[in-house]
């Protein structure tokens, strides 16, 4: 009786214990490949409690989610010649476990060398201008040559990018002395158009002043409030240069004898009467000279 029931007993046990070495649990964001003596079973294990055969069947654990992976900085060369460090991140999930896993021995890894690869030929086939100005472009084209190899492996490329583009400092003194040079002829254009518009308005206001002479004095009035109303002690007035042409006028007139009131205006008055040229002992009416 006793020895029955320890019979039972270590079947018991036993049965415990293989059943517990079948049981796996498979989590949800996984999928379970399963190698029945070296075989792999076409379906992979769903999430939740699995059997397995003990001692005949393996199962490996794939991950199902987006992973993210840096690519190292690359070295290279752009078609411009110019030298740029690169680096770059891929986003990529298996969609196929078990070719994830027989047909590639290490699908992370394998990727990895990829990227890196595809990333130099990007460099290299690009110019310094469209790695700076045109990344969207660039990322098409890096997961376009990343979709190639590894869709046989069960591997969905999600999104590439691009993240910096490192430039020796040579570059970078050269380019900020590109910007400042363009950012000063912006400059001088819009200072020479400003300059160009004033002086088309101050044309128009000269016009408009010569039809009106009261005007020119009426402006000549209004800055002198302007200027009084900065609190200055000096006050600088423009004085006409007609003005003084024509008080030039007058005293070359009454130095030649003429009266005031028969002074002409400015306009008509007549140059001064130059003195005699002497040439050779000769004055200019041709008589001899005194001794």
């Amino acid at each position: 009786m006793y020895v029955v029931l320890a019979v039972v007993l270590v079947l018991v046990v036993l049965a415990g214990v293989l059943l517990a070495a079948s049981a796996r649990v498979v989590r949800q964001i996984e999928r379970g490949v399963v190698f029945r003596l070296g075989r792999v079973i076409p379906e992979p294990r769903a999430p939740g409690l699995t059997a397995l055969i003990p001692f005949a069947d393996q199962m490996r654990r794939v991950n199902m989610q987006v992973v993210t992976m840096t690519v190292p900085a690359q070295d290279g060369i752009t078609r411009d010649n110019v030298t740029v460090r690169v680096d770059a991140v891929v986003y990529y999930r298996v969609i196929d476990p078990i070719k994830a896993v027989v047909e590639v021995q290490d699908y992370a890894y394998a990727i990895a060398q990829v990227a890196q690869t595809s990333l130099r030929s990007i460099i290299g086939k690009s110019e310094l201008d469209a790695l700076l100005c045109n990344r969207e472009h660039l990322n098409q084209g890096l997961e376009l040559m990343l979709d190639s190899p590894v869709i046989p492996w069960g591997i969905e490329i999600d999104r590439v990018e691009i993240k910096d583009v490192e430039l020796p400092e040579s570059m970078k003194r050269s380019m900020s002395r590109q910007a400042e040079a363009e950012r000063e002829r912006r400059s001088r254009i819009i200072t020479a158009d400003g300059e160009f518009q004033a002086s088309k308005k101050l044309a128009d206001a000269a016009a408009a002043m010569s039809q009106t002479p009261a005007a020119l004095q009426l402006r000549l009035l209004q800055t002198m409030v302007e200027v009084a109303a900065e609190k200055n002690s000096t006050l600088v007035l423009p004085f006409p240069v007609e003005m003084l042409r024509y008080f030039e006028a007058q005293a070359t007139q009454a130095s030649q004898g003429a009266p005031v009131s028969q002074v002409a205006p400015v306009s008509q008055v007549a140059p001064a009467p130059r003195e005699p040229d002497v040439h050779h002992g000769l004055p200019t009416n041709g008589l001899p000279a005194d001794d």
